[in-house]
């Protein structure tokens, strides 16, 4: 299985599998998302986003530095480890990804957003990595990250991860402005725009794989100064 494909090789997912990638990513799927803001609420309260303009510069922000890169890269990290059958660096990455939250109220959202999608994946499409997964939590008593879970679950559909990141990071965009719509507030029609302004950075999946373990932690650490700060 390659992470990239070209437009032909897209074309030839089975079509179940690109319904299940849309049930995966649907706002209707059981994962409390709508719940969190992810900080977006205080930079609202604060007065750091206030229009679209600053939404938009807020996503940017948080894509190319902060959290939503290193959801990208454990995303990355979590769907080669699966398509090569390797568990234990998929120990160690998701062991890293609950580690790298910044701060306590981050954490909660990603475990309990994170919890609820790895038991309804287990539970609706079974994958015995995802299994593997659950006991590797439960035995080393940390909790899971979204990102791989999803990561897990997409390789092991066999979306390549040129299709499934951008999808994935297209979902965390939506739901982030969602909520900027209805606390800054705007309307929906410039909640698309701010959508739009910022899918054209999602369309660059290779420049969030990175591969060599010291190189990663080295990576994530610099976002997760960034989401420290904010």
């Amino acid at each position: 299985m390659s992470d990239c494909c070209s437009v032909g090789e897209q074309c030839r997912l089975p079509p179940l599998s690109l319904l299940r990638l849309q049930s995966w990513l649907s706002p209707a799927f059981p994962s409390g998302s709508y719940s969190y803001s992810h900080g977006l609420e205080w930079a609202v309260e604060a007065g750091h986003i206030h229009d679209r303009k600053s939404l938009v510069d807020w996503l940017e922000a948080d894509l190319c530095y902060g959290s939503g890169r290193n959801e990208a890269i454990f995303f990355s990290e979590a769907w080669r480890c699966a398509t090569e059958d390797d568990c234990a660096t998929l120990s160690e990455i998701a062991q890293l990804a609950a580690a790298y939250r910044g701060t306590s109220e981050f954490a909660l959202e990603s475990s309990q957003q994170a919890g609820a999608y790895l038991a309804t994946l287990r539970h609706v499409w079974p994958d015995r990595i995802l299994d593997r997964l659950s006991e590797i939590v439960r035995e080393r008593e940390f909790q899971p990250a979204l990102a791989v879970v999803f990561g897990v679950r997409s390789a092991r559909e066999g979306v390549p991860a040129s299709l499934a990141l951008p999808a994935f990071l297209q979902s965390y965009i939506a739901n982030l402005v969602t909520a900027g719509v209805r606390l800054i507030p705007l309307g929906q029609t410039d909640g698309q725009l701010a959508i739009a302004a910022r899918s054209t950075i999602l369309d660059r999946p290779r420049s969030w794989s990175i591969s060599h373990p010291w190189r990663m932690k080295h990576n994530i650490r610099g976002c997760f100064a960034h989401d420290s700060s904010c």
